[in-house]
């Protein structure tokens, strides 16, 4: 499974990145705001500090003017995977711009027929929104597996790249189910590590080498 990290803050992906965690980055306006920088100089920045796609959202909603922005935004690093949202005029820029041979990553998905619809424009990488959906009684994971099924039938490209992760068992279970990438804040891919026992016994390792008086350096 590859890792994608959801942020534009530099410093959160250079650490990561350094650990071999870091597969790709995704962004939006909103992760862009936050880091209080321009669109272009953050995300020129971003791709010049990794080697796998960085996903920038389109800002239009209209399907020339999302081609147009697609087409500037890639002219920023040969890395960069264009973000357009699941609508007709979505699909309509997916195609375009994947005709001329630029990635391009299907937002906003909360259906498998909208997966369905993004694999058949080409989209390089379909992105359903886990916790989202999650927050309206609907089990996230469901749509992983009917997405991975339905692409599995018909040996569909696309990959399954799950989004708006709020946890670490969201990254288990999108495992076990298959996706090809997940994407998470850099605290979400941290929290992974976590485990009560791994604690507990640190501890009594800590104890033992201090009541030995064991050193190594």
């Amino acid at each position: 499974m590859k890792f994608f990290v959801d942020t534009a803050e530099i410093d959160a992906i250079a650490e990561l990145n350094a650990l071999g965690m870091v597969d790709g980055v995704t962004t939006n306006p909103s992760l862009i705001k936050k880091s209080g920088r321009d669109i272009i100089e953050v995300t020129k920045e971003i791709c010049d500090l990794v080697d796998g796609p960085v996903s920038a959202e389109v800002t239009a909603t209209d399907a020339e003017t999302m081609i147009a922005e697609g087409r500037k935004l890639v002219k920023i690093a040969d890395n960069i995977a264009v973000k357009v949202p699941l609508t007709w005029d979505g699909l309509q820029a997916c195609k375009t711009l994947t005709d001329e041979g630029h990635m391009v990553n299907v937002t906003l998905c909360f259906s498998a027929n909208q997966a369905l619809l993004a694999a058949k424009a080409g989209a390089t990488f379909i992105s359903p929104f886990i916790g989202r959906l999650d927050d309206i009684n609907l089990d996230g994971m469901d749509l992983i597996a009917d997405i991975r099924t339905i692409y599995d039938n018909y040996g569909f490209e696309t990959e399954i790249l799950a989004a708006s992760i709020r946890n670490a068992n969201h990254v288990l279970e999108s495992a076990r189910i298959g996706a090809d990438v997940i994407t998470a804040p850099p605290a979400v891919i941290k929290a992974m590590i976590n485990h009560p026992l791994t604690d507990k016994g640190l501890d009594a390792f800590l104890a033992d080498i201090k009541a030995a008086n064991i050193k190594i350096l």
